[in-house]
C-alpha cells in the first residue's frame, strides 16, 4: 500500500488488486507500480533528481498518473499543463517552472533545449535490479506546481508539498469515508489539483480503484457509470447541468446504482439544480469549497451529517475559517467579509513571487479574495468574489490575461473583459473593445486575432467594439456597470 510518509510504495498487501484504467490500459497496484518505477528509471536516466520539474503535457490518462508518480519517486516537482494551451500559453508555465522535460503526445511548449519524451516511449518496466532513491521526499518537499493566474492575469505556480498533499489525501479518505470497495470515475480534469486530490490520491490512499476518462460527453458518463460501476465521482455545476438535462429528457432512466454520493465544487450550484441533481440520481450532492492555494478543499458538506444547501459546508477537520472585515477584524456569525483560511492545507507559496505570497497568506491565513459569512454551526456561505475572476464551467478564467491578449491586435486602444451569465457554463467571458481613432476591427478579426493565443475556453463569447467605456468617478473603467448590463432584463 502506500504508506502514511508522503506516497512511498509498499504493495505487497495489494499486489493484484485494480488500480487504475483508462480506454486503453488497465492497471493492477503492482503494474501501477511496476510502470512508476520504469517511468523514475528513464527520468533517472535523463538527469532528473530532486528539485528537478517534469511536467505533463497530456489530456487525462493513465500515463499522466504514472509521471507524477515516478516525479515523486525521485524527490522531483510535477507540474501538469493544460493540453488544450497554445504554444505561447504552454511556455510561459513551462519557463516560469524551470522544466527540464516534458512528457506529452505532442511538444508543449517551444524551447528546443528541454528535454521533449512522448508518451508512446515511456517504458513500462524497470530494468532489472534498478533502485528508486532508498530515501523518499520529505513532508515539506515540494510535489506539485498548478498553476493559477492572479488578478494581473500573469500565471503563478502555486507550490503544494507533500504534506500538502498527504493531509488532502487522507482528509479526503476520512470526510468521504472511502475504503477499498470504492471506485472513483475521474471526469476532470487532471491539470486541475481538484481531480488530483479527490479523484487519484484518496482513492489510492483507501486502496480503491480509479478509472479515467477521456473527454466528456453526457452519453458517455452514464454509459461508464452502468458499466464500470464506480461508487463516486468529483464534478462541476456545469456537467450536472448538462447530466440533468439528459436524464430528464432520455427515455431509458441512467443506471446509477453504484453510486453511494457524488461531490460538487469549483463554482456555485444553485439550490435548485442541487436538489434536481439529488432527485435524479437519488444519492447525496456534497457541495465543497477551496482554492488551488488550499490544496483543493477547505470546506464541505458531509456525506453523512446535515447537508445545508446554498452552503459550502464546515470547515475540513484541522482546517479554520474566518471571516473578517476590510481591516482584517473577525466579523460575528451572519456578518458579511472576506474568507481567510488555516491549516495543513495552504500553499507553501507562489514560485518566485514572494511578494505576492506575502500579501495572500498573512501570519498563516490564506487570504482567499472570496465574500462569505459564517452561520452559528459554522457552515460557510459564498456571497461575491472581490477579484473579477470569471467562473466559466468550473474553470477559472482572469479578465486581465484576455485583456493583455486583445491589446496585442494593433486596432485595440483600450478593452475591458466582465463575465456575463450563461445557462449551460453558469458564466462566459465578453470584451468591449474600443479601437485607435481612424482604425476599424470588427469583432470577428478580434476573434480570429485570439486564436492562436489563447485556449478555446478563455475566449469571449461575445466581443463588442464599442465608442468608449464607461468609468467611475475616479476614472477607473467601471466593470460592475457592464457586468449589470448584460444580466438578463428583470434580473
Amino acid at each position: 500500500m502506500i504508506s502514511p510518509s508522503y506516497f512511498a510504495w509498499d504493495l505487497t498487501d495489494r499486489g493484484s488488486a485494480p488500480c487504475v484504467r483508462d480506454d486503453r490500459i488497465e492497471l493492477s497496484y503492482r503494474d501501477f507500480a511496476d510502470r512508476v518505477d520504469a517511468c523514475a528509471e528513464q527520468l533517472a536516466q535523463l538527469g532528473i533528481g530532486r528539485g528537478d520539474v517534469v511536467a505533463t503535457f497530456l489530456p487525462n490518462r493513465v500515463e499522466l498518473l504514472i509521471t507524477l508518480m515516478a516525479a515523486w519517486r525521485l524527490r522531483a516537482i510535477a507540474t501538469p499543463v493544460n493540453p488544450t494551451f497554445t504554444v505561447d500559453e504552454a511556455e510561459c508555465q513551462l519557463s516560469d517552472a524551470g522544466a527540464r522535460v516534458v512528457i506529452g503526445a505532442s511538444a508543449g511548449g517551444s524551447d528546443p533545449d528541454r528535454i521533449h519524451l512522448h508518451v508512446d516511449d515511456l517504458t513500462e518496466r524497470p530494468t532489472t535490479g534498478w533502485a528508486a532513491p532508498a530515501t523518499g521526499p520529505d513532508a515539506d518537499d515540494d510535489a506539485l506546481l498548478i498553476y493559477t493566474s492572479g488578478s494581473t492575469g500573469r500565471p503563478k505556480g502555486v507550490r503544494l508539498t507533500h504534506a500538502n498533499l498527504h493531509y488532502m489525501g487522507s482528509t479526503m479518505v476520512r470526510l468521504l469515508d472511502l475504503g477499498a470497495g470504492d471506485h472513483a470515475l475521474l471526469v476532470l480534469p487532471l491539470f486541475h489539483v481538484n481531480a488530483i486530490c479527490v479523484s487519484v490520491l484518496a482513492p489510492i490512499l483507501a486502496g480503491g480503484q480509479i478509472t479515467v476518462t477521456g473527454h466528456f460527453s453526457v452519453s458517455r458518463f452514464f454509459g461508464d457509470v452502468a458499466r464500470l460501476r464506480p461508487t463516486y465521482f468529483s464534478a462541476v455545476p456545469t456537467i450536472y447541468a448538462l447530466l440533468v438535462a439528459n436524464a430528464d429528457g432520455d427515455d431509458v432512466t441512467p443506471d446509477l446504482t453504484s453510486l453511494r454520493f457524488a461531490i460538487c465544487g469549483a463554482a456555485p450550484i444553485s439550490k435548485e439544480l442541487l436538489g434536481r441533481v439529488e432527485r435524479t440520481f437519488a444519492i447525496p450532492i456534497v457541495e465543497g469549497y477551496g482554492l488551488t492555494e488550499g490544496t483543493c478543499a477547505s470546506a464541505c458538506n458531509p456525506v453523512r451529517g446535515p447537508r445545508k444547501p446554498g452552503t459550502v459546508g464546515p470547515a475540513l477537520p484541522g482546517q479554520r475559517i474566518r471571516i473578517v472585515d476590510p481591516d482584517g477584524r473577525d466579523v460575528s456569525p451572519g456578518g458579511i467579509g472576506e474568507v481567510l483560511i488555516a491549516g495543513p492545507n495552504v500553499m507553501r507559496g507562489y514560485l518566485d513571487r514572494p511578494e505576492a505570497t506575502a500579501a495572500t497568506v498573512v501570519d498563516g491565513w490564506l487570504h482567499t479574495g472570496d465574500v462569505g459569512h459564517l452561520d452559528a454551526d459554522g457552515y460557510l456561505t459564498l456571497v461575491d468574489r472581490i477579484k473579477d475572476m470569471i467562473i466559466r464551467g468550473g474553470e477559472n478564467l482572469y479578465p486581465k490575461e484576455i485583456e493583455n491578449a486583445l491589446a496585442t491586435h494593433p486596432a485595440v486602444l483600450e478593452c475591458a473583459v466582465v463575465g456575463a451569465p450563461d445557462d449551460v457554463y453558469g458564466e462566459v467571458p465578453v470584451a468591449f473593445v474600443v479601437t485607435y481613432p481612424d482604425t476599424a476591427a470588427d469583432a470577428g478579426a478580434l476573434t480570429a486575432h485570439l486564436e492562436p493565443l489563447l485556449a478555446k475556453s478563455k475566449r469571449p463569447g461575445r466581443i463588442h467594439v464599442v465608442a468608449a467605456l464607461p468609468r467611475n468617478p475616479v476614472g477607473k473603467i467601471d466593470k460592475p456597470g457592464l457586468r449589470r448590463g448584460l444580466q438578463p432584463s428583470g434580473s
